[in-house]
C-alpha cells in the first residue's frame, strides 16, 4: 500500500469520514478470545491492541484518509466509551434493554480519553474519537434498581448527562478536535412498526424525540474548538428480515434541525434508508455525512454508483454541504459473526471512497 501523504483537515469541512470502527486482525480476535477464556491477562490483551492500532494507524495514513480513528480495537461494544468510564451500573449484557445499578452513577475513568491520547501520539492526521450519547442509558434506565439510589429518573438523567458531559470535556481539553456520538436509538422513531407500537403505548412520540435532544445537546453544549458529529445508526447486524427500516422523513426537520452537531452521519446504504428528500431539512452550516457504502456486503460499491448517488443528494442540499463515508463501522464485536467481508475488501472500499471524494470535491 503506497502511502498518500494528507494536510490535516478542519474537521467541519472534512469530505471523506468514517464512523470509527474498522476490523480486526483475526490474531486480535484471538486475543479477545483468549482473555475471555481466562487465558490471556490484562496486560497481554493490551499489548495486542496496541500493535493491531500502530499498524491499523499506519493503514488509515497510506490509504489517505485524513481522519483516523482506533478502529475500536480496544472495544468489545461500542458502549463501553461510557461504561468503562463510570461505576453504578451492575453487571449486565451490553446489549440487553435493561442496565440494573448498584449505586449512583460516578465517572471512574476515561475510556475514550486513554484511547484518544495513545493513537495522538501515533499520527500527525486529524484523530476522531467515539462516545455513547447519553440517550442510551436513559432508554434502559432500570426503575426497579434505580429507585435505591435516585428519587426519580430526571435525577438519574441528571447523572447520566452530567457524567457524559465530564468525559467529553477532558477529551476535547486535551486537544481532540473531533468527537463523534453514536445513537443507536434515533432510527426506531422512522421505523413504521416501532412507531405503531409506540403510539399502541400512548408515547408521545415528538415529546420524547425532544427530550432525548435536549440530553444530546446538553451534553456538548459551551465546547468551543470542536467540531461534534452523530451518527444516527440503524444497526451494524447483517440481521435477517426487517430491522429499522424507514425513511428519516417523519422525524426529519425535529431531528435535523434540533440536534447541535455540527455533522449528521447518515446511513443510505440501502433501500431500507429511504430517498434523500428528507435533506431539505437540514440547516445551512450543518454537514451531511452520507453513508453510501456498506459495512454489511462483500462487495465493493463503484465509483460511478457512488458518483450518482451524490449527485443524487444535490437535488437536496448543495455539495458544500455533504461528505462521504461508509454507512456504519466495519468492525463489529469481536464475537460477531456478520461481518463477513474481509480486510482487504474493507480497505479496497475505502480506496473507492478516497478517489470518488478527491473527483467530487476535489480533496478529501
Amino acid at each position: 500500500m503506497n502511502t498518500i501523504t494528507r494536510s490535516k483537515p478542519e474537521p467541519a469541512a472534512m469530505r471523506l469520514d468514517q464512523i470509527g470502527a474498522l476490523k480486526r486482525p483475526q490474531w486480535l480476535l484471538d486475543a479477545f478470545k483468549r482473555h475471555k477464556a481466562g487465558e490471556a491477562t490484562d496486560d497481554e490483551l493490551r499489548e495486542a491492541q496496541d500493535r493491531s492500532i500502530r499498524d491499523l494507524v499506519a493503514k488509515q495514513e497510506a490509504a489517505g484518509m485524513p481522519v483516523v480513528t482506533d478502529g475500536e480495537h480496544r472495544r468489545r461494544v461500542f458502549m463501553q466509551s461510557f461504561t468503562d468510564s463510570v461505576s453504578g451500573f451492575a453487571p449486565h449484557d451490553y446489549l440487553s434493554g435493561r442496565a440494573p445499578l448498584e449505586s449512583r452513577l460516578r465517572k471512574t475513568g476515561n475510556r475514550p480519553l486513554e484511547e484518544f491520547r495513545f493513537v495522538q501520539a501515533l499520527t500527525q492526521r486529524l484523530v476522531k474519537t467515539t462516545f455513547l450519547s447519553p440517550v442510551r442509558a436513559l432508554q434502559t434506565y432500570d426503575a426497579e434498581t434505580g429507585k435505591a439510589f435516585y428519587p426519580d429518573a430526571e435525577a438519574y438523567a441528571a447523572d447520566v448527562i452530567g457524567t457524559s458531559r465530564q468525559i467529553v470535556s477532558e477529551l476535547t481539553e486535551a486537544g481532540c478536535r473531533y468527537v463523534s456520538i453514536d445513537a443507536p436509538f434515533y432510527t426506531w422513531y422512522m421505523d413504521r412498526v416501532e412507531r405503531e407500537a409506540m403510539l399502541a403505548r400512548g408515547v408521545d412520540i415528538e415529546a420524547e424525540l425532544a427530550r432525548f435532544i435536549a440530553a444530546d445537546n446538553a451534553m456538548i453544549a459551551d465546547l468551543p474548538g470542536v467540531t461534534f458529529g452523530i451518527h444516527l445508526c440503524r444497526g451494524g447486524a447483517n440481521r435477517p428480515g426487517r430491522y429499522k427500516e424507514g425513511s428519516y422523513e417523519v422525524a426529519a426537520e425535529q431531528l435535523f434541525n434540533g440536534l447541535a452537531h455540527d455533522r449528521l452521519l447518515l446511513e443510505f446504504d440501502s433501500e431500507r434508508a429511504g430517498g434523500f428528500e428528507p435533506l431539505r431539512f437540514v440547516p445551512k452550516g450543518k454537514v451531511v455525512v452520507l453513508g453510501l457504502v456498506s459495512t454489511k456486503l462483500a462487495a465493493v460499491e463503484t465509483a460511478d454508483h457512488l458518483k450518482r448517488r451524490i449527485e443524487e443528494a444535490t437535488k437536496y442540499l448543495p455539495l458544500e454541504q455533504l461528505a462521504l463515508s461508509a454507512a456504519c463501522g466495519f468492525g463489529g464485536s469481536p464475537e460477531a459473526v456478520h461481518m463477513l467481508m474481509s480486510e482487504d475488501e474493507q480497505w479496497r472500499k475505502i480506496e473507492v471512497m478516497r478517489r470518488v471524494v478527491d473527483d467530487v470535491w476535489g480533496s478529501c
